[in-house]
């Protein structure tokens, strides 16, 4: 037993002292045997060194590995990545759902609006600040045969007074508008007579262009109005053209500004004559088209 103790304690003597010992590591020149440098050190300096550079080298890796090499070692990350552009591409879908729900309300209201159909509008549905819905009651024969006035319940059963119809949209003045038409205004615009455009007279079959750029929502016939064509601008912006001997585009297409839309003509129970009636509505209000457009 005791043999055993003396053995031990020679042992941890020995390594003890290896590791404790110094050693001078000299470099010296080959051909002539000039000492160039030399380095102290000992065998525990020596494994602490390796010790340290081993933990620093591990965590730098673990680091790349956590962030720029992560879609190389980690697995998850192909699925993480797929995860996220799925939920962004939801979140895009749920809104252009909700936005071309607003445009086919609208347009489709519009659309009851010419064809002098009864409508509910409710432009902004979901939205808070304009939770409260408009009902209107559509207009009887006597009416249709008297005037052209399907827009007239709409505005008069909305409470909405004359003079807000004077508030146009600053987006509007940004806008360059081109003439649909070139003649002479028989019929100016007038909100108290109902008549909520500009009638002008052309020769026939002048072609009429758009105004500006935008989509047709509206390319249908009406009894009174005959020919209509409606094209939906940026900023809530709708322009109208009645009366017209053929209509040259169908709903969906997009037109450009100046571009040739349809033929003036004299279709329709309310017009003595060839001439266009144009019309401008910006955000479900008329307003007037000679502030804007020079005919």
């Amino acid at each position: 037993m005791l043999q055993l103790k003396t053995i031990d304690l020679r042992l941890r003597k020995t390594l003890s002292s290896r590791l404790a010992t110094k050693y001078l590591l000299i470099i010296r020149n080959e051909e002539n045997f000039a000492e160039k440098t030399s380095f102290s050190f000992t065998y525990s300096r020596v494994f602490l060194l390796a010790f340290t550079i081993f933990i620093v080298m591990l965590l730098i890796s673990l680091f790349l590995v956590r962030t720029l090499l992560n879609q190389w070692f980690d697995p998850r990350h192909a699925q993480l990545e797929a995860n996220k552009k799925l939920v962004e591409l939801s979140i895009k879908i749920d809104s252009l759902d909700l936005e071309m729900q607003k445009k086919d309300r609208f347009i489709l209201n519009f659309q009851k609006i010419v064809m002098g159909d009864s409508v509910s509008f409710d432009y902004n549905a979901g939205e808070e600040e304009e939770e409260a819905q408009i009902n209107r009651t559509s207009l009887n024969q006597e009416d249709l045969a008297e005037i052209d006035s399907q827009f007239r319940e709409e505005f008069e059963s909305s409470g909405v007074t004359l003079a807000t119809f004077s508030n146009v949209s600053s987006d509007l003045h940004e806008i360059f508008f081109y003439s649909p038409i070139t003649g002479f205004i028989s019929d100016r615009y007038n909100v108290t007579e109902a008549h909520y455009g500009v009638d002008v007279v052309a020769k026939k079959n002048e072609p009429v262009k758009c105004v500006a750029d935008g989509t047709v929502i509206l390319s249908s016939w009406t009894q009174d109005s005959g020919h209509v064509i409606a094209v939906q601008h940026r900023g809530n912006l709708v322009s109208v053209y009645k009366h017209n001997a053929e209509i040259l585009k169908k709903v969906g297409n997009f037109v450009s500004g100046g571009e040739i839309i349809s033929i003036v003509g004299n279709t329709g129970e309310l017009t003595d004559g060839p001439h266009l009636h144009f019309e401008l509505w910006s955000d479900g209000s008329p307003v007037n088209p000679e502030d804007f457009v020079s005919f």
